[in-house]
């Protein structure tokens, strides 16, 4: 059986297609990197966090998380994140991981603090919250449920 020229052209064109759409898609994704000063944060856990991921304020992206390492000393992850100039935090900010809905990935979370200090470059952030998974807080229900009905 020989080819039909018209089938060429139809794949050709389904491959020029979908070669746009991906150029489309990965330009409006916005996975670029930020530009900015650099940020530490210490977490007890960090679940699926990945280098990449981003770092929000009030939901808006102002950062990108650039590294994931353990500290060998304390044994407690340290997550950099570079932030953009013009978001100048406060010193008593406080970073926790938190899930972008059910099926959705982790990103960092910066809650400003009320400080007039602001946190310089290369600073850590001390205050905070580890990643709540939620098979961990299903568990804790069950076990809340399970001990107050024995009572």
């Amino acid at each position: 059986m020989g080819r039909n020229p018209i089938e060429t052209i139809l794949g050709a064109v389904v491959l020029v297609v979908a070669g746009l759409f991906l150029a489309f898609a990965y330009s409006m994704a916005d996975v670029q990197t930020v530009d900015g000063y650099p940020l530490t944060a210490v977490f007890n856990k960090t679940g699926d966090l990945t280098v990449g991921a981003d770092v929000r304020v009030s939901g808006i992206k102002v950062g990108t998380v650039t590294e994931q390492r353990l500290d060998t000393d304390t044994f407690r992850a340290l997550v950099g994140m570079t932030i953009t100039p013009d978001v100048q935090l406060p010193a008593d900010s406080t970073a926790s991981i938190v899930s972008d809905g059910l099926l959705g990935g982790q990103y960092v979370k910066l809650q400003p603090g009320s400080a007039t200090e602001k946190l310089q470059s290369g600073a850590t952030i001390d205050n905070t919250e580890d990643f709540q998974a939620l098979e961990d807080m299903v568990g804790d229900i069950i076990f809340l449920a399970t001990q107050g009905g024995t009572q």
